[in-house]
């Protein structure tokens, strides 16, 4: 769950549910709250109506017959009696006493009177039992037209209910249900764009010559991709010119150097003649090595279907007979779209490497999350913590294992890391704990 919302559109949609839900009960509120103010409302204006209709149907009857009609004002909801003339009048009528002065016609007057504990009793034997709550009634004074006093004792309108019923529930389910179907596709349709110039951008690092983004969708998006095409051109642009100007160097300095060679062997001088044609040897094999670095940058050789198992060993089989000690143990059973020739280059690199400075390799292979990896080990000194980044620097090399009499160029470990960047692998180096230096390359596969 937590990964869940981690990702971009699990936020999204969580977002947009949340507030459209916050939304919704914030609406469903004020719709609850304003129907229960109008059902008083309503409530109060009946009460107000019965009232009046009693009191003016209590004026027309005969004086001996009133009597008996204010009892029957319990079947109403009220209770009425004639006035003592000691009840408490306010100084403030009442919302209702005010009401009820209104609606009445001339003739008649209303006041507020305090209520006793005994006023708010609802009549009938059912008397409830603890202290009366005053508020849940209101007594009234009226006085009829022929000056005759009238207390009136009016009960309070019940609450309106507000539970939700399941009616309510069940629709709140399905709006939930609804709004996050939505959020989710607005989600998908926001998110989606992302993803694909985010796999764009990783294939890119993988294959600068990868097909242009296709410029479609909304305007921002089509800005979006016309802009990455746009970079991925420069890019493209930039990796073949320097790839063409380093090419070009290396390739126009074998004419000189080969001519070089044919004049130093006409020196008279032996031990003269040796060292400079050993100079002239690790230059050769510098243009050499340029040459094979300008053209693992260029990525021009296609991609093919690749069992990885078979060329591992085929390059340790010709390592061994080649008088090399390289021992070969597991197996990824993995296969992966690859530049057949590329990647035996790399792997020759590492090989000749750990042959050259740890004097044997031992390979083993195998298949985790995923991922091809190929460990190579020697049985040299390792070399400082200080410099496991520096040696894939272009010419860089230690002095105590790479020289010149060791036939290192500094250009080994370069040209086979920007091969498996090529491939989406990654190629690490460190200090085994048993001793020698352990390569790792980690291809991405699929078994």
């Amino acid at each position: 769950m937590r990964q869940v919302f981690q990702s971009m559109t699990g936020r999204v949609v969580l977002i947009l549910v949340a507030g459209v839900v916050a939304s919704a009960l914030l609406t469903l509120s004020l719709g609850m709250s304003e129907r229960e103010r109008m059902i008083s409302q309503f409530r109060e204006f009946h009460s107000v109506e019965r009232v009046s209709q009693f009191i003016q149907s209590l004026d027309t009857m005969e004086p001996e017959l009133r009597s008996h009609y204010l009892k029957a004002a319990s079947r109403l909801g009220m209770r009425a009696e004639l006035a003592s003339g000691l009840e408490d009048i306010l100084d403030e009528p009442s919302r209702m006493a005010t009401r009820l002065s209104n609606r009445l016609p001339e003739g008649y007057t209303v006041s507020s009177v305090r209520p006793r504990d005994t006023d708010c009793a609802p009549p009938g034997p059912r008397q409830p039992q603890g202290r009366i709550d005053r508020r849940s009634c209101e007594a009234l004074m009226v006085t009829l037209q022929d000056g005759s006093e009238v207390k009136l004792t009016v009960s309070a309108p019940r609450p309106v209910p507000v539970t939700p019923n399941g009616e309510i529930l069940t629709y709140g389910a399905m709006f939930v249900l609804f709004v996050g179907l939505l959020a989710s596709i607005v989600a998908r349709m926001t998110i989606q764009p992302l993803k694909h110039l985010a796999q764009a951008a990783t294939e890119l690092g993988n294959n600068i010559e990868r097909p242009p983004l296709p410029e479609r969708g909304s305007t921002e998006i089509r800005q979006a991709a016309a802009a990455f095409n746009a970079m991925q051109t420069r890019i493209r642009h930039h990796i073949k010119q320097r790839s063409h100007i380093l090419g070009a160097i290396t390739h126009d300095l074998q004419t000189p150097m080969t001519r070089l060679r044919l004049r130093l062997e006409k020196v008279d001088d032996e031990e003269l003649r040796g060292r400079l044609i050993a100079d002239l040897s690790a230059m050769q094999t510098m243009v050499r090595e340029g040459l094979d670095l300008a053209r693992s940058m260029e990525s021009a050789e296609p991609l093919q279907r690749l069992d990885l198992d078979s060329l591992v060993e085929s390059l340790c089989e010709d390592a061994r007979d080649a008088g090399q000690s390289v021992a070969l143990h597991g197996n990824t059973g993995a296969s992966l779209m690859a530049r057949p020739v590329a990647l035996r280059r790399c792997l020759t690199n590492l090989l000749d490497n750990a042959v050259k400075y740890g004097h044997a390799a031992k390979v083993e292979t195998s298949l985790e999350n995923g991922f091809a990896m190929i460990r190579i080990r020697d049985q040299g000194p390792g070399i400082p913590d200080a410099f496991m980044e520096k040696v894939f620097d272009p010419f860089y090399r230690m002095e105590d294992s790479r020289s010149r009499e060791t036939g290192g160029t500094g250009l080994g470990l370069t040209i086979a890391r920007s091969i498996a960047e090529q491939h989406g692998g990654t190629i690490s180096l460190r200090n085994h704990p048993a001793g020698g230096l352990q390569v790792t390359l980690a291809l991405p596969a699929s078994r």
